[in-house]
């Protein structure tokens, strides 16, 4: 039987989408996405699809039913467009099956954006439990996810308080994925970026429960994390309990707790890891300098953030504008107009070697 007599009954079209896609016998990996793909253009006809949008399932099944040597070179862009399709028509179950279905017939994908557009309508309906299945699918086929799914990851739990099935579903990924702790460390990170600080956390002590050690970058995003939030008592708790793990604050662990601090306004406690990181031989960057030159200078101590303008200076590490303008404007506050004019002719001469906002970018751990 050639690929255009695949048989489509009328009574399976009339059934549910999903169920039919999961009933289809499977004898050629390949054969199974021409059977989705036309079962799609069909259901589409007795929907409110636009000519367009049926034409493209039509072009998907030319595609896929090219010879075989041009498969490897179409066969990604054929797939993208038959899941980006069931996605907007709301045939979620049946793209997540497709997926599968290539992941078990070993038919490589050219990226993950499949799986991204899956995980997004997924989350935007509210079905944890389907977006789920295809992130675990997603780790079987060792596709590397983008941040966009791990943000619809984080995303469909912001609509929901069922902290119970999102740690139940970490437990599963941690036990998936031990001893690495990339993918938690990506998920905690996209539950941060979505403010959701409590799961974020959850999720980091539930690590912590099965025994598996969070590393240098989970302790930092959880330091930046509560940094944002202004939440610098449980900053100071989690920086004590990452040395007794074990785990040697790196430059990014210490500029996060002397970034945190200027934003309360507590000099003093900048100061203690200032010299806390230079003593554990951790040199001092642009970040830090930022962050001490604009605490000095908010207290009053221009003349201190002068001096460490010129250490950073000294050390080859050039200033941002940033630095000019808060000194500038500090030192105006504080009646210190003959060093305000003098650091503003500074900075118009040295413009074109400041730091620039690429030179901020914090450190990877």
């Amino acid at each position: 039987m050639s690929v255009y007599e695949l048989p489509v009954h009328r009574n399976l079209l009339h059934c549910s989408y999903a169920n039919s896609i999961a009933s289809v016998p499977v004898g050629n990996s390949q054969f199974w996405p021409l059977y989705a793909i036309r079962l799609l253009s069909h259901q589409s006809s007795s929907t409110n699809i636009c000519p367009d949008e049926v034409k493209v399932g039509d072009e998907v099944l030319n595609q896929i039913i090219a010879p075989r040597e041009n498969a490897s070179r179409c066969s990604h862009e054929t797939f993208d467009a038959c899941i980006d399709k069931m996605c907007r028509i709301g045939h979620l179950a049946a793209a997540a099956q497709l997926l599968k279905s290539l992941c078990d017939g070993k038919i490589p994908l050219s990226s993950s954006k499949a799986y991204d557009m899956v995980l997004l309508a997924a989350s935007e309906s509210g079905d944890t439990t389907l977006l789920f299945q295809v992130f675990k699918d997603s780790l079987v086929s060792c596709k590397s996810l983008s941040s966009t799914s791990y943000k619809s990851f984080a995303n469909a739990f912001t609509r929901t308080n069922d902290s119970n099935k999102l740690l139940e579903y970490v437990k599963e990924i941690i036990e998936m994925t031990f001893p690495n702790c990339i993918v938690i460390n990506r998920i905690i990170f996209a539950f941060s970026k979505c403010r959701e600080i409590d799961k974020a956390l959850q999720i980091f002590n539930q690590m912590k429960l099965l025994s598996c050690r969070p590393d240098l970058y989970t302790y930092n995003i959880i330091l930046d994390m509560l940094g944002r939030a202004g939440r610098v008592d449980e900053i100071l708790h989690l920086f004590v309990s990452m040395k007794e793990d074990g785990i040697a604050p790196d430059i990014v662990s210490y500029n996060t707790l002397i970034n945190s601090f200027r934003k309360v306004g507590r000099l003093d406690m900048c100061l203690v890891y200032f010299k806390e990181m230079v003593a554990v031989r951790i040199e001092p960057d642009l970040l830090t300098y930022t962050a001490l030159i604009e605490s000095f200078g908010r207290s009053g101590n221009i003349e201190e953030a002068w001096t460490l303008l010129r250490e950073m200076k000294l050390k080859n590490i050039c200033p941002s504008s940033y630095i000019y303008k808060s000194l500038i404007g500090n030192s105006m506050k504080m009646g210190k107009v003959e060093l305000a004019m003098n650091l503003l002719k500074e900075m118009k001469l040295s413009d074109s070697k400041l730091a620039g906002p690429k030179d901020f970018k914090r450190r990877k751990s």
